[in-house]
Formats: structure tokens, sequence, C-alpha cells
């Protein structure tokens, strides 16, 4: 997960890279829920501490015992609406997303 633009703060160290400016809820724990392929939530987590990264906030999403069997998974962060991803990707850890 990948914040960028005016939302992330300059001078961010590891130990605060965290958006602001209407995306406070983008930081370590924010809540991760995915979905399988009929909408049902399957498995919940979180936002690992961010990093900065070239003026950008980087966090990984941890969500352990996500079940396999569905054609696709759809992960939310915070409230921040959902991005679909194949079977295959989920299996691979492959999730990405940006705001910003």
């Amino acid at each position: 997960m990948m914040l960028t633009g005016d939302h992330v703060p300059s001078g961010a160290t590891s130990e605060d890279c965290t958006g602001y400016s209407g995306y406070d809820d983008i930081a370590k724990g924010a809540g991760v829920t995915v979905y399988d392929s009929a909408g049902k939530v399957v498995a919940t987590g979180a936002l690992g501490t961010g990093k900065p990264d070239s003026g950008a906030c980087v966090f990984v999403a941890e969500v352990p015992g996500v079940p396999e069997g569905s054609r696709f998974y759809q992960v939310e962060v915070s409230h921040r609406g959902k991005v679909t991803v194949s079977a295959a990707e989920a299996k691979g850890g492959k999730f990405a997303a940006s705001l910003g």
C-alpha cells in the first residue's frame, strides 16, 4: 500500500510515516479486510509500519489466514474502497494499491 502526494508528511522517518490531511486513517494498524468472490469477509489484518520511499509512505498489508478457493479476492484498506486481485496474485502476496 503506497500513500503519495500532499498526504505524506515531509521528513517522515520509519517511525512516523503516516498519512495526514484527510488521510490520517492510513497508518500502522489501519484495518485491512479481505473479501472472497461472493463478497464475504474471509480475513482481516492491518497495515504495518509506514516506511518513507521517495516522498511516499509504503505500508505492508499483513493479513494472515486468507483461505484458498476463491476465483478472486477484494482487499479494502480502512474505508478506502475495494481493490480486486486474482487468486494467483493473492496467493503470491501481490496485492498493491496506492492513494494520493
